[in-house]
């Protein structure tokens, strides 16, 4: 099977752990991951956050690593990817209401493509008339208000679970990134197999 192309939408203080181990996990196994930002290009710097769990009644926000955009936002021709995916953090809560974001957003669902999304990630699809509305979506649960105003099904998974719903692959955050990438390969269609490795010696007997 050919590697698919997906396309990051992210932010400035999108959430690192959702930008790094997604595009790096995808790499791993053939796929292309296109991280763009509304008006930056490839080569400029996006400053990243870090959400934790801290036992306080909220998160708590750090600087996370700057990552480098390896995508142009003016370039970006939609019917090129295969898949979409909306990052969490604090990014989303304003490329949402930016219009170019959202008509990139509305080719996907318009499509049938695969469309990931991941904790505030799902700020980005509400802002899209239509794209949640009778859908069931995992997103962090301070969003539910925003999902079921518009039209979809909040889903509580547990913080290290997804959720699937045909093309849409969703998560409460990144502990549950894992379960999310899983459930993201299998909807693009990706095979992994698990076989023996053959000890150097018994290969040059083979």
């Amino acid at each position: 099977m050919a590697g698919k192309k997906i396309l990051m939408l992210v932010g400035e203080f999108s959430e690192e752990y959702e930008i790094f181990v997604f595009e790096q996990a995808m790499h791993a196994v053939g796929h292309t991951v296109h991280v763009v930002c509304p008006d930056k290009k490839a080569g400029d710097v996006l400053k990243t956050s870090l959400h934790d769990f801290e036992g306080h009644q909220t998160y708590t926000e750090k600087p996370g690593h700057d990552y480098i955009l390896n995508k142009t936002f003016s370039e970006v021709d939609p019917a090129k990817y295969d898949a979409v995916y909306a990052a969490g953090g604090r990014g989303p809560e304003y490329i949402r209401i930016d219009k170019r974001v959202q008509a990139l957003v509305r080719h996907f669902h318009e499509a049938g493509k695969p469309i990931f999304t991941i904790c505030h990630g799902v700020q980005i699809l509400i802002a899209v008339d239509g794209v949640v509305r009778g859908r069931e979506v995992a997103a962090l649960h301070y969003c539910e208000p925003e999902v079921t105003l518009a039209g979809g099904i909040y889903i509580d998974v547990a913080p290290t679970g997804a959720h699937v719903d045909g093309n849409l692959v969703s998560a409460k955050g990144w502990p549950g990134l894992s379960s999310f990438i899983r459930e993201c390969l299998k909807v693009l269609g990706t095979e992994i197999r698990h076989g023996e490795i053959l000890m150097r010696e018994e290969r040059q007997a083979a």
